[in-house]
């Protein structure tokens, strides 16, 4: 659906401020002290599993749920108690909500013409939005004529269509199989760096779309920011065993930390195995317990630096890849190497390494499990 507003708001560049807003369902609290910047033209993608708040927090920019606390801003207006018609933004679903007794050129100009725009400002909005889709040519057909994708770029068209200085897209991607949804990941890209005035809110369960789309990513998890940054920031050095697992597969591995070396390493023993790595956002002083964090493609078969010894406890094909997961000290590693053309068999001993640059340590935490998906609202 697209929420349209009166002709009279302000389309300047804006960006969303949230200032500690918290949501509640009765004694349930969904959303908990949320401080959030968007900035403006950035795309931010709020990224956690089902039931985080992230839904809820777009939600809340859109108007549909009012806080029980806290403020929303979009640029330097408060508009935590104006009703969504008066915030001038636009809203995309994953259900589409396109009305079905309407052709699609009538579906984007359905906004418009609640604005009460002119009608020749809305043939030539609904030209430009249609053509900054790719949907021109099917202006005159139904939605039940359209493939699941191009619903969804017509969904899209008739939120750019009030030209919205805030958009909000809401798990827009998830009811598309995979190679529809990977088009439309090119296709948002392009329309982001085509629209640099437009603030995106951009809510996911996907990883890939988020490290994908985004300038920056807020992952949730019950109903609390929990990290925020860049995606390369996220997966590089994250700050979390929850955003090492989320963001990204990741090895977490409980060690004890040792002496800090000249060279700016940090000694880890996983069991009896000694380590040497760099340092993150665990405490440094030997003996501490902390997580230490390493991707699997980061791993290599063999012996090098940080040699690890273990048993090969299952091989797993992946066309251009080998996981190889090794049991190691009562831990089961996950190592992506490239296609062997012969793996090792189960229960081999073999060795792995990886760079010291290559790991993380995080404080220490219980090592969660990573949700990897599924539909829902968070």
């Amino acid at each position: 659906m697209s929420v349209a507003a009166p002709a009279a708001v302000d389309t300047r560049p804006a960006g969303i401020r949230f200032d500690q807003v918290s949501v509640a369902y009765g004694k349930h609290t969904v959303l908990d002290g949320l401080d959030l910047t968007v900035e403006p033209g950035e795309l931010m993608a709020l990224l956690g599993p089902s039931g985080s708040g992230k839904t809820t927090a777009l939600r809340a920019v859109a108007g549909f749920v009012r806080p029980v606390s806290g403020r929303v801003f979009l640029g330097d207006r408060d508009v935590t108690a104006l009703p969504p018609h008066r915030r001038g933004i636009g809203m995309v679903v994953q259900g589409y909500a396109l009305f079905p007794h309407m052709r699609v050129a009538d579906n984007v100009a359905f906004g418009l013409k609640a604005r009460k725009s002119p009608r020749r400002e809305i043939a030539e909005r609904v030209a430009e939005a249609l053509e900054m889709t790719g949907m021109a040519a099917y202006a005159r057909r139904y939605p039940r004529e359209l493939s699941g994708g191009q619903q969804q770029r017509v969904a899209i068209a008739r939120a750019l269509a009030i030209r919205p200085s805030v958009l909000l897209l809401d798990e827009p991607l998830s009811a598309l199989d995979a190679r529809l949804r990977s088009g439309m990941l090119a296709e948002l890209a392009r329309l982001h760096r085509e629209l640099p005035d437009v603030s995106i809110l951009y809510v996911t369960h996907d990883q890939i779309e988020a490290l994908t789309l985004a300038d920056r990513i807020a992952v949730m998890d019950h109903a609390r920011l929990q990290d925020c940054g860049t995606p390369q920031e996220l997966y590089r050095r994250p700050r979390t065993a929850f955003t090492a697992s989320f963001v990204g597969n990741a090895n977490l591995l409980p060690v004890t930390l040792g002496e800090e070396g000249p060279d700016g390493t940090v000694g880890a023993a996983l069991g009896a195995t000694r380590l040497r790595v760099h340092g993150g956002g665990a405490p440094a002083s030997p003996g501490a317990t902390a997580t230490l964090c390493v991707r699997p493609h980061l791993v290599g078969l063999g012996p090098g630096p940080n040699t690890l010894r273990g048993t090969v406890a299952e091989v797993q094909w992946r066309g251009a890849t080998h996981r190889l997961l090794v049991d190691i000290a009562g831990i089961r590693l996950k190592a992506d190497v490239r296609e062997l053309r012969t793996p090792p068999a189960l229960g081999a001993e073999v060795e792995l390494h990886f760079a010291a640059e290559d790991a993380v340590l995080l404080p220490a935490t219980a090592a969660p499990e990573a949700v990897p998906g599924g539909g829902g609202h968070g």
